[in-house]
């Protein structure tokens, strides 16, 4: 595995502990791997259009994508749409559902100074991009927290049937423990 794409969550940022920790990771062991981690617009197609040109020309069985909360939604359409290996951090299932409570004006986590518009419209684009179901189940792992205050587990565990998965009796929807579970994870992108 040479080239591996991570997408953040909604409102989050690539200044995100879990993909900082990664990169950095990646730098003392593993410079050889190809690491992108762009800054994803508000807009579902403005993101998708990003995401697609950051992989265009990646080889997909050299390539894996790894998405946190609404990042692993986008992580799972990328997987589906490509063939690529996806590693999910307690995923969004139903972003369509879930952010339509969060119309209008929002702050960044990693900077509250900035702010931008999550349009109505952003939840029709979520809805277009939605796969109608998993296929190869077997190029996904995920990582489920049951202690997850946003996302419902049981939700997340549901929509992968047959996949590695990692369920987590505790924990949060930020995984703050993360850095105990980066073996695991390595291990799953062939990485360690």
């Amino acid at each position: 595995m040479n080239h591996l794409l991570y997408l953040h969550g909604f409102r989050s940022s690539p200044s995100s502990f879990k993909a900082r920790l990664l990169h950095a990771w990646l730098q003392r062991h593993r410079r050889d791997v190809q690491w992108h981690c762009p800054q994803l617009p508000p807009s579902p197609a403005a993101a998708w259009a990003l995401i697609r040109e950051a992989v265009a020309g990646w080889p997909v069985e050299h390539s894996a994508v790894i998405g946190s909360s609404l990042g692993g939604f986008y992580a799972t359409v990328l997987a589906e749409a490509v063939g690529c290996r996806a590693l999910l951090l307690n995923p969004a299932i139903d972003p369509a559902r879930d952010l339509a409570a969060y119309i209008g004006e929002q702050t960044q986590f990693h900077q509250p100074e900035e702010h931008f518009l999550f349009r109505a419209e952003y939840v029709d684009e979520l809805r277009a991009l939605t796969p109608a179901a998993i296929t190869r189940p077997e190029r996904y792992a995920a990582l489920i927290a049951k202690g997850d205050e946003v996302l419902d587990w049981r939700e997340m565990c549901a929509r992968y049937p047959g996949a590695a998965i990692r369920l987590l009796d505790g924990s949060d929807h930020a995984l703050s423990d993360f850095e105990q579970h980066l073996p695991w994870l390595l291990e799953r992108l062939e990485l360690s």
